[in-house]
């Protein structure tokens, strides 16, 4: 792995929307910034908010869309071709409803799994093979619940336990960004 790498969170703009579980990738962002000591910059052209920044030794983009999730992909494609970054060098945080809240996965490639933020991505890139960092917020128990569950506040001690996990994910990101990714992902889950 060498030049830039590309780290999205996800989730929907607003403050409205700030403490929902949907914008668990935005909370991992923050973390991120928070730990590293940065902010992000508006760049409306990319649709993201944004920094360029030196992370655990490696040359990284930060970027938040600024887009609502399901047009994820727009922010994503456009700060990529900015950058000249490919999909190898790609990590998307987001929620997870077949996760439980408190438990999070590290993985390479695969579908977008209902998630409608990844679904735009997928679309947009035509390229799965990225790193997905899914963040668990568990599962109302029923399809029809989705929705509301999704763009709701998670109770304190789930939102607590989303939190503890996000915490271990940037914990393996130096791993992750010196290109030890079986690395991260077995020391990742088996913490959490």
């Amino acid at each position: 792995m060498s030049g830039l790498f590309l780290i999205v969170g996800l989730g929907n703009p607003g403050p409205e929307y700030s403490q929902t579980r949907h914008n668990a990738g935005f909370w991992f962002l923050d973390t991120l910034l928070q730990e590293a000591g940065i902010n992000l910059r508006t760049q409306t052209k990319l649709s993201a908010e944004l920094c360029r920044t030196r992370l655990f030794g490696r040359d990284c983009v930060l970027a938040r869309p600024t887009t609502f999730m399901n047009l994820s992909g727009q922010a994503v494609r456009a700060v990529m071709d900015y950058y000249r970054i490919a999909a190898d060098s790609l990590l998307v945080a987001y929620d997870e409803l077949d996760l439980p809240a408190g438990t999070v996965r590290l993985k390479q490639g695969g579908g977008h799994g209902g998630h409608n933020g990844m679904r735009d991505i997928l679309r947009h890139l035509g390229d799965r093979d990225f790193m997905r960092l899914r963040i668990g917020i568990g599962h109302p128990g029923s399809k029809d619940a989705v929705t509301a569950y999704v763009l709701s506040r998670a109770p304190a001690g789930q939102e607590q336990a989303i939190m503890h996990a996000i915490g271990d994910a940037v914990g393996v990101l130096p791993d992750l960004l010196d290109g030890k990714v079986s690395k991260a992902i077995k020391e990742l889950h088996t913490d959490s």
